[in-house]
């Protein structure tokens, strides 16, 4: 029988255990390893069935099994140690609070999915899991973050293989009452509630739960309450699920609900109010529409308030492809904004320019979610230096005039939340070295550039350790593998072969991620015959474990996944490839720690960053990769290896296939398992080993969220409070009503002539010339504008590379109205050498000078002596 109410049936604690509770609401615990150890203790056979995790757990003990524990003194005294730990954790000064200069007050951090811990399943892959690593660094900092984003009922997916290894989708209902988070509530007890409006009179209303990840409250919005109707009840069901008008209610969920429960968060808590607002991917964009319009409820006009958001505001992009950003038909946003619907005081004309794609190569009738993120922030970054470079190019419409080097997007790149990924054995071996409070610190705050104790430790330690987290993985592998057959239709004597998969003593590649195309789950398969040979190699075996979910919709993916899976399902090989279903945080701390290799292999340059490898890095594991996303910018040969690639523009794209899987297949036969199995005088693989601990000392201290986190505060979020600050109400509409006639003017202005000191196209190193240029300003005034000289190296296109950028000085105007500028121009550099003039807008407030796009260069007619002046 169907039941037809469901309740959660919490345990009443004694008064003895109760601060259990409150270790087990915060999500600490999740990193923390004496809290976890504590939870185990209470009872080890439920603490597993719970899947580790303490709200399940202690929803589950005995009331004779909790009584015993009350009177237990020995448990007691760790109670209250780790209770103490916690309380001295969230409320004592960090990084952040010992850090010199002016900080935000607060950062409100909106993600579409955050990825803390397993035990609250709210994320699809590495974008959640890059923001929960992102909240749980902050809080080791003590940085004050609030994140923001949205509870789904059913989280994303989980996944299992049909028969025939097709990907089959399950989703559970998710009971918030027994998830580790809690109701924000009104004085009144009340549950806090946002509301948006809807077409045709309607509201989209959501409740607002708080999950505490450390010292950072996490704000999830859930629209499944009764006062809503049951179309709007399921707009937080599945993350990234649905059709576009879903979508669209989603992100207007997140961005200005998201706001409004950040206000509200305030209001109840006395919580700061954030000073700077960080936009995770396009998906919270609408965030900037819900403060543009707070500012014109205070007295801002549309413009102004546009001003006073952006200077606030930091936009992250993470996708390097244009397919992977959100677009929405105008019409459909038209719809959704104005008198009939949400913010309903807003010119819905206003709200459209801000996405639509209004650039050369763009489609006017799509409103881009990731073009209005740069249109409301004035600070924007990729997250790797390569994907900062591309992104810079993808986007390069926005600021029309300008090199792909100037447009203003930065990078920082992504890093990884140490405690949360590495292994217990690994963190112990650490301790031993230099003890554990110096080790916690080293990977939560980082900042040294080297781990140069690690040199200290014995080969044969390290080797032991390898060998160790090989084996758990094995077993980890099996029980996996068992679960997977049975829920393929397997019945338990046609499994006897499992016990015999994977050997803890032979090379282990971990493949494990998202299943678009351009990842390459299946190039391992491109010579079936040369991969098989590796994985039975009687000297120099390998074995590989695969995992990764293929988007519901993506039935490519699918059939990546089903070739992998029928594969591996073959006899000959089943015992040293594997595929394993329903790939997430859980597995993947078991997954990272127990392999040897880290093998990724996309397209480059489409892997904006990826960070798989380096949880794997922090466990001794050496990376083989293309060289993209991080790997291009840490890459040594001392510590991995780089697949090489063949992505010129004209290559075809199954023979780039052919050419990068036979490069992998000789970089696997020819220098990696034998490193691997080659021995040493005193039987170890010393060659192997040295480049495990140069991993650890070279790679371990970049690829830290602490470090991460550091730069976004240093570079970002800094810089972004000062010019909250300064940006006033008045700074505003100045700044506004500036750029409106800068805009109107900018087509009178010309540079008219340039002439130079330069008498012929050859000049010596370190000669000084004399710059003159006549220029038109339209009506604008020289305090409106800079003129510069651009001078560097040139290409035989005579484009200038590695260019220098020096402002010329006003020297009076002549008798016609126009502006005379001078200044040096010093020859620093041999070889062919350029140099050109330009005029750009100039303000104090600006953060950038290629911020509104504009700019004047000469004529060619206009020039005298200038081009080429060094051969």
């Amino acid at each position: 029988m169907k039941a037809i109410r469901r309740f959660t049936v919490r345990p009443v604690l004694p008064e003895p255990l109760r601060p259990l509770s409150d270790l087990a609401r915060n999500l600490r615990w999740s990193w923390h390893a004496d809290t976890r150890d504590l939870f185990q203790s209470v009872d080890p056979e439920r603490w597993a069935a719970s899947e580790h995790d303490p709200v399940r757990l202690l929803g589950s003990v005995s009331a004779e099994r909790l009584a015993e524990l009350a009177e237990d003194g020995r448990f007691l005294r760790r109670l209250t140690e780790v209770a103490g730990d916690l309380a001295d954790y969230v409320g004592g000064d960090r990084w952040y609070q010992t850090h010199p200069g002016e900080l935000p007050a607060a950062v409100a951090y909106f993600s579409p999915e955050f990825g803390v811990t397993a035990a609250l399943p709210q994320y699809s892959g590495g974008l959640g899991i890059l923001a929960g690593d992102h909240l749980k660094s902050a809080s080791d900092l003590g940085v004050p973050l609030i994140g923001v984003g949205l509870l789904y009922r059913h989280g994303y997916f989980r996944q299992s293989l049909s028969r025939d290894g097709w990907q089959q989708e399950h989703y559970p209902v998710l009971d918030p009452n027994e998830l580790p988070v809690a109701l924000l509530r009104e004085e009144d007890g009340s549950p806090a509630q946002v509301a948006l409006a809807l077409p045709g009179g309607r509201s989209l209303r959501a409740r607002i739960w708080l999950a505490q990840v450390g010292r950072v409250p996490l704000l999830m919005l859930d629209s499944d309450v009764e006062e809503n109707d049951v179309g709007e009840r399921g707009v937080t069901d599945v993350l990234y699920g649905g059709g576009s008008e879903h979508r669209l209610l989603q992100e207007m969920l997140l961005g200005i609900g998201g706001v409004r429960a950040v206000r509200t968060y305030c209001r109840l808590t006395g919580h700061p109010e954030p000073e700077v607002f960080h936009t995770n991917e396009g998906h919270a964009g609408f965030l900037g529409l819900e403060r543009i319009a707070e500012l014109c409820d205070a007295g801002l006009d549309f413009d102004a308030g546009l001003e006073a958001v952006r200077a606030g505001t930091v936009f992250t992009t993470h996708t390097p492809v244009p397919a992977g950003i959100d677009r929405f038909d105008r019409e459909l946003v038209a719809t959704h904004f104005g008198p009939e619907a949400e913010l309903p005081r807003m010119d819905v004309g206003n709200i459209l320019r801000l996405g639509m794609e209004t650039y050369p190569g763009g489609e006017p009738n799509l409103f881009n979610m990731a073009v209005m993120g740069l249109r409301l922030g004035q600070r924007a970054n990729g997250v790797s230096l390569l994907h900062g470079a591309v992104s810079r190019e993808m986007f390069s419409g926005l600021w029309p005039g300008f090199d792909a080097e100037e447009v203003p997007i930065t990078s920082v790149t992504n890093g990884v939340h140490a405690p949360t990924w590495v292994a217990p054995e690994v963190f112990r071996l650490g301790a031993r070295q230099i003890g554990a409070q110096r080790t916690e610190d080293a990977l939560t705050v980082g900042g040294s550039d080297r781990w140069d104790a690690v040199a200290e430790i014995p080969d044969q330690d390290i080797w032991e350790l390898r060998r160790d987290l090989r084996e758990q993985l094995v077993v980890e592998v099996r029980e996996r593998l068992r679960a997977s057959w049975r829920q393929r239709g397997a019945g338990s004597a046609e499994l006897g072969w499992i016990d015999g998969v994977l050997d803890p003593d032979v090379l282990t590649i971990g493949f494990a991620r998202r299943v678009p195309s351009y990842k390459r789950l299946t190039l391992m398969l491109r010579d079936r015959d040369r991969l098989m040979d590796l994985l039975l190699h009687p000297d120099h075996p390998i074995q590989i474990v695969v995992a990764g979910k293929a988007h519901p919709a993506d039935d490519g993916g699918k059939r990546l996944v089903q070739e992998l899976v029928k594969f591996a399902d073959d006899p000959r090989v089943r015992h040293r490839i594997v595929f394993l279903p329903d790939y997430g945080m859980a597995m993947a701390q078991k997954l990272y720690p127990g392999c040897d290799i880290w093998l990724n292999n996309p397209l480059r340059p489409l892997e904006a960053c990826g960070t798989s490898g380096m949880k794997a890095a922090l466990n001794g594991c050496l990376n083989l990769s293309v060289l993209d996303g991080w790997w291009d910018e840490w890459f040594q040969p001392d510590f991995g290896w780089a697949i090489p690639t063949a992505d010129g523009t004209g290559t075809d794209p199954d023979h780039r296939d052919d050419v990068e899987a036979a490069a992998l297949y000789d970089l696997l036969e020819q220098r990696v398992t034998p490193r691997f199995y080659e021995r040493g005088q005193d039987g170890l693989p010393d060659r192997w080993i040295e480049m495990v601990r140069q991993t650890l000392t070279l790679l371990g201290p970049k690829v830290l969220a602490g470090r991460m986190v550091r730069e976004y505060v240093e570079r970002l979020y800094a810089p972004a409070a000062h010019a909250h600050r300064a940006m006033t109400p008045d700074a505003a509409r100045e700044l506004a009503a500036w750029k409106g006639r800068v805009r109107s003017a900018w087509h009178g202005v010309t540079v008219d002539h340039v002439e130079t000191s330069a008498a012929t196209a050859t000049a010596e190193l370190g000669t000084t010339l004399n710059l003159r240029v006549r220029v038109g300003l339209g009506g604008l005034a020289p305090d409106d504008v800079e003129v510069q000289v651009v001078s560097g190296r040139v290409d035989p296109e005579d484009r200038i590379g590695d260019a220098v950028t020096v402002p010329l000085k006003p020297a009076g105007s002549d008798a016609e109205g126009h502006w005379l500028y001078e200044g040096p121009l010093a020859l620093d550099r041999t070889g062919p050498y350029g140099y050109t003039v330009r005029i750009l807008p100039a303000h104090r407030l600006l953060a950038s000078g290629a911020e509104l796009g504009l700019v004047a260069v000469p004529l060619e007619d206009g020039v005298e002596g200038a081009g080429v002046l060094m051969r």
